[in-house]
């Protein structure tokens, strides 16, 4: 499989010594990180501040929340009352007014804080699978090439490099029409040796190459050398 970029960056280190090898857990290329790492740090500071000022700001409104009964209770009880004035019922219907106004304006700015934080974190993600993506890891696969240098800008879709992956091994075989309905239920010998294998994909399309044939492939177990020919014969039980 053919590795490209999906982000845009310079490369700074490749291990060559990693070609044809297993690859581990270590990074085969390196791309520049270190303004990603900033940003890294100044997005976890800004989600940090912006916490702090909710829990303050939810203690504000805990505060407001308990004035504002007191104040509705107030208001009720002098809205009846005959010996209290128009002016005064007013005065005190505009301070709980005010007072639920300040309440709700405290809750949406919460509200508004908690979204701030939600986009941080979020834009927190992209960066880290930017970093992610600036180190190349393909642990269990083997490195067969590398596409660029170091000191390369790299940009969206530019080929980094080949790997195989050797956890199993694919027999190609290319069959007559007569022989490919009956393929599946066929015996599979390989080298002249019975198999447990079957063949797991057919194309029911003629090659452009092998003219009148159609490819099929066995998936078999890693061998210890890939790209060699081998003898497959199916046969009758």
């Amino acid at each position: 499989r053919t590795i490209s970029s999906n982000i845009l960056g310079t490369v700074l280190s490749i291990d060559e010594n990693s070609i044809g090898k297993v690859l581990t857990k270590e990074p085969y290329i390196k791309m520049d990180i270190e303004l990603n790492l900033k940003e890294l740090k100044s997005l976890k500071d800004k989600i940090e501040y912006l916490r702090e000022t909710v829990v303050n700001s939810e203690k504000i409104l805990k505060n407001l929340k308990l004035s504002l009964d007191k104040k509705r209770v107030n208001y009720q009880r002098i809205s009846n009352l005959s010996i209290k004035s128009v002016v005064e019922k007013d005065a005190e219907f505009h301070n709980l007014i005010n007072s639920e106004n300040n309440y709700l304006n405290t809750k949406k700015e919460i509200n508004n804080l908690k979204i701030q934080i939600t986009d941080l974190k979020y834009r927190r993600e992209q960066v880290q699978r930017t970093v992610e993506d600036k180190n190349l890891v393909a642990e269990g696969f083997v490195l067969y090439s590398i596409s660029v240098k170091v000191g390369q800008v790299v940009n969206v879709t530019t080929p980094l490099a080949q790997l195989a992956d050797i956890s199993k091994g694919k027999l190609t075989i290319f069959l007559d029409d007569r022989d490919l309905l009956e393929a599946k239920n066929r015996v599979i010998y390989i080298n002249d040796e019975k198999t447990e294998y079957k063949i797991d994909r057919v194309l029911y399309i003629a090659d452009s190459k092998n003219i009148s044939k159609y490819m099929a492939q066995i998936i078999i177990d890693s061998p210890k050398l890939f790209s060699k020919l081998v003898q497959v014969e199916l046969r009758d039980e």
